[in-house]
């Protein structure tokens, strides 16, 4: 074969590539410009994808630093699609490749409220507050409970033989007062209508209310001096002061809103940006599927 003959052949080729565009495009510069586009359209592709995994390990983490972690991955990813996006453009448009930019604009425009979401969400998923609620609640409320428990069992025995059956009956009111309490920090952690979360702080408080009473009529029946009903004192404020704490994390409600964001418009966004991303790798792949015939 001639070489006249095989440039022309090349030159029929890389012709080809340029069938579906709007305008001209130099035929020797096209083929090396596809393939520089279909690799950033992957890229890009690649990078979406790992923020948007990313950002959702970040709102299901259960400790601090993998929440963090995972929050920088995807602002990496996010940074890394940001170029991708930025590069990609100006070549397509010099190609004047009129799908691959409609289904570019259509990302763009999906995109930038996946990157309104994800900014809400991401701050929200590293303060789990609702996480340090429940933290604080299976371990220094849980604490603080059974110190109360145990002090009041201690200051029982101390009762003269007709206040026995009494002094239990009181004790057990007051622990009931604290367990009630205990039994309500569960669903307050997870409630997210602020409604409801009031209604059970306002059973809290009459549960605190009724346990302070009680261990004051406690107090009155047994020897002022006894040590057991200073601890259980102690401990029951102890207590109440943990729980305002646990009641201010879960009122944030963080990892709730975070998870409902991720859940709700974010997934739908998110799918609607790998569509339009797979829309665009495909009709680049047809465009080298020509040329390379």
């Amino acid at each position: 074969m001639s070489r006249l003959r095989a440039l022309s052949i090349v030159l029929a080729g890389l012709a080809l590539m340029g069938a579906g565009t709007t305008g001209c495009v130099n035929p020797l510069t096209a083929l090396p410009k596809l393939f520089e586009a279909r690799r950033l359209a992957s890229e890009l592709h690649v990078s979406f994808t790992r923020a948007a995994e990313a950002s959702n390990r970040a709102v299901m983490a259960d400790t601090d630093e993998a929440s963090i972690a995972a929050k920088d991955e995807a602002t990496a990813a996010r940074q890394a699609a940001d170029h991708d996006l930025v590069t990609l453009q100006p070549i397509l448009t010099e190609l004047d490749y009129a799908d691959e930019l409609r289904a570019l604009a259509a990302f763009k425009t999906r995109y930038e409220e996946y990157r309104r979401l994800d900014d809400e969400i991401l701050p929200l998923a590293i303060e789990n507050s609702n996480l340090k609620a429940q933290r604080l609640s299976f371990g220094d409320a849980q604490e603080a409970a059974k110190a109360f428990r145990s002090s009041l069992e201690t200051a029982v025995r101390l009762a003269t033989p007709p206040q026995a059956n009494a002094a239990a009956v009181l004790a057990s009111r007051a622990e009931i007062g604290v367990l009630e309490i205990q039994v309500l920090q569960a669903p307050h952690i997870a409630e997210s209508d602020a409604a409801v979360m009031t209604r059970m702080e306002e059973s809290m408080n009459t549960s605190a209310a009724s346990a302070k009473a009680t261990l004051d009529r406690l107090k009155a029946m047994l020897p002022r001096t006894a040590t057991p009903l200073a601890d259980a004192d102690a401990a029951l404020a102890r207590f109440l002061n943990v729980n305002a704490d646990i009641i201010a994390l879960s009122r944030k409600n963080t990892n709730v809103r975070s998870l409902a964001l991720s859940l709700g418009r974010k997934r739908v966004v998110t799918a609607e940006c790998e569509d339009q991303l797979r829309a665009l790798g495909e009709a680049l792949a047809k465009h080298e599927s020509t040329a390379t015939r």
